[in-house]
């Protein structure tokens, strides 16, 4: 049967979509290396050509799993930052929920993992997550944690450190997610809602002023994140 030419306009504009979503799947399986370009179109269900008519190499194709997967929720971070009217470690909250439930919780959260295996191997992709991901990321950290200096909420400290510690357990409970934890030893299981909480109340509690910690109901500013989505 043929498809009508409104059916098939929908059917192309919906493949390279497709396309991405394959690509990660089998990325964050068997890494960068290991995917072959034309498991990615079997899987999205097209041809070796069609794909590489959307993404003419491997590279071009990760880069695209970049930016579809990861960009917009750095921009949706950056635009909370510029607009939030709450506190600072309510903001702070805010941006670990949104990256949590639109990252952490997904397929998407094994790209760092991919980096992590493959980023000696594959130098010019690691250069380009770094571009794309890692320095916007630390950028809105910082601004997010230099308001809170600004507002006399946080002790005057090195923001570019403070970000680099608010980075790093997340960066490990991602870790934890995609190998031990994804064996199924629940000895060492983690819970993501109550492992962000813990590191959010250190944090909080290592970087704000004495007079603020006071006026601080921590149970309160971590209770959204008894919301997040389960792994």
């Amino acid at each position: 049967m043929t498809l009508c030419p409104v059916r098939r306009q929908r059917r192309k504009d919906a493949r390279p979509h497709e396309l991405l979503d394959a690509a990660l799947s089998l990325f964050v399986e068997k890494g960068f290396a290991a995917t072959r370009s034309e498991e990615v179109a079997r899987r999205a269900g097209v041809s070796k050509g069609t794909l590489y008519l959307y993404y003419p190499s491997k590279e071009e194709l990760f880069k695209a799993v970049v930016r579809q997967s990861l960009t917009p929720i750095i921009a949706r971070g950056a635009d909370i930052v510029g607009s939030f009217t709450g506190s600072t470690p309510e903001l702070l909250v805010r941006l670990m929920t949104t990256w949590w439930n639109s990252v952490g919780n997904t397929r998407a959260s094994g790209i760092f993992k991919l980096i992590l295996a493959e980023a000696c191997n594959f130098p010019d992709l690691t250069q380009f997550y770094v571009n794309e991901v890692v320095i916007p990321t630390r950028q809105l950290l910082v601004r997010a944690l230099q308001r809170g200096i600004d507002r006399g909420e946080f002790r005057p400290l090195n923001v570019d450190e403070v970000a680099h510690a608010l980075i790093a357990p997340v960066q490990y409970l991602v870790l934890h997610q995609h190998s031990i934890g994804a064996c199924g030893f629940h000895d060492v299981d983690l819970s993501p809602q109550s492992f962000m909480s813990t590191q959010i109340d250190m944090l909080l509690y290592g970087m704000m002023r004495p007079e603020a910690t006071r006026q601080l109901d921590v149970p309160a500013l971590l209770a959204p994140l008894t919301h997040l989505a389960p792994p």
